[in-house]
């Protein structure tokens, strides 16, 4: 058996918490350890799960230490104890921290808030897993662009695809910090067509034909996309089901169980026992699903705080190499975290 790989989670904010967690579940990889900049009650719930806990630098490991918490060093000492980065600072922060992994000889991977070319390789699991293998860094792609990935790749494998055209209903800000910032009592359009998700799906796969516009709306719990496909051909609604219950990552729900809205499809979550009520999976209406000839339509809800986990942990097998085939680390992934597949109940 391969030597458990060393993983270090960089930001340990709303992506990097999950990520630390979910590499806690694999049997082939090892936390080594957490690093953040903060001092207050996020980091301190490291310290309650018992995770190695770094600070950036000295003087954060300073104030970290002054509000009482056991910090093992800085992150260049973490850097020493680890094989692979996954870094989850803000936006543009992991493009300023590249430099530091590469002087270390690690591999990385940072998240969709960084652009393309950061890592000259943008990845989705059930996509590109096989281009990944091996090469020193990789960018998991956001969570809208995730989701659209997995649904058009799964047309694409089955056939269907031609071209495909969505709107994506955004939410405003996470959860945790709307008391901060977002928005209320408005709608707010992004100001160009496409919006960025339809290029960044095409850094995964340039062969799709993908147009989005996306809006922003008052609400925090997750991102609602409606799509209208042309298909390769007149299909009927159950050639398309098939199509979308093939991939391993989309779930099926339905309107007539209740499930008509994001806030009770997070509750479905948390019945389900779902760790901070996560869905991993993109959760797709089936009964709302309409072909009409060779014209798709359907609708589906994407946690924003959930969806790139697995994504995450598929980048850290690929990048060392611990597993050689996608479809045998999306298995070992999906165990591990609970991902349904076909339908959620």
């Amino acid at each position: 058996m391969k030597d458990k790989v060393k993983v270090a989670v960089n930001g340990y904010g709303v992506i990097g918490k999950r990520v630390a967690d979910a590499v806690q579940l694999q049997d082939d990889m090892e936390l080594a350890g957490v690093c953040d900049v903060v001092s207050d009650w996020r980091i301190k719930v490291a310290v309650q799960r018992e995770y190695p806990v770094y600070a950036f630098d000295g003087s954060t490991q300073e104030k970290m230490e002054q509000a009482g918490i056991e910090v093992r060093g800085t992150l260049a000492e973490l850097l020493k104890r680890c094989d692979v980065v996954v870094d989850c600072t803000p936006k543009k922060i992991a493009a300023q921290n590249i430099e530091k992994y590469k002087e270390a000889g690690l591999k990385f991977i940072v998240q969709g808030g960084e652009k393309h070319e950061t890592t000259g390789h943008s990845f989705s699991a059930e996509n590109n897993y096989d281009t990944a293998l091996g090469r020193e860094s990789t960018r998991v792609v956001s969570c809208n662009t995730t989701s659209i990935i997995r649904t058009l790749t799964a047309l694409k494998k089955a056939g269907l695809l031609q071209k495909a055209r969505g709107t994506l209903l955004r939410r405003a800000t996470d959860p945790w910090e709307s008391h901060l910032n977002g928005i209320m009592n408005t709608l707010v359009p992004e100001p160009e067509i496409p919006s960025h998700q339809g290029p960044d799906a095409q850094s995964v796969d340039p062969e799709l034909d993908v147009i989005t516009a996306a809006v922003k709306v008052p609400e925090t719990l997750s991102h609602l996309h409606y799509w209208n496909v042309q298909l390769t051909k007149d299909a009927s609604k159950e050639e398309v089901l098939q199509a979308f219950g093939n991939s391993s990552r989309i779930a099926m729900i339905n309107y007539g169980d209740g499930l008509s809205a994001n806030n009770t499809i997070k509750e479905l979550m948390l019945g389900l026992n779902r760790p901070y009520g996560d869905m991993y999976e993109v959760a797709l209406w089936q009964d709302m699903l309409k072909v009409v000839g060779n014209e798709l339509f359907y609708a589906y809800l994407v946690d924003n705080q959930a969806i790139v986990i697995p994504e995450t942990i598929d980048a850290i097998r690929a990048l060392t190499r611990l597993e050689e085939n996608a479809q045998a680390s999306i298995q070992i992934t999906n165990a591990a975290l609970g991902v349904r597949q076909g339908a959620f109940i």
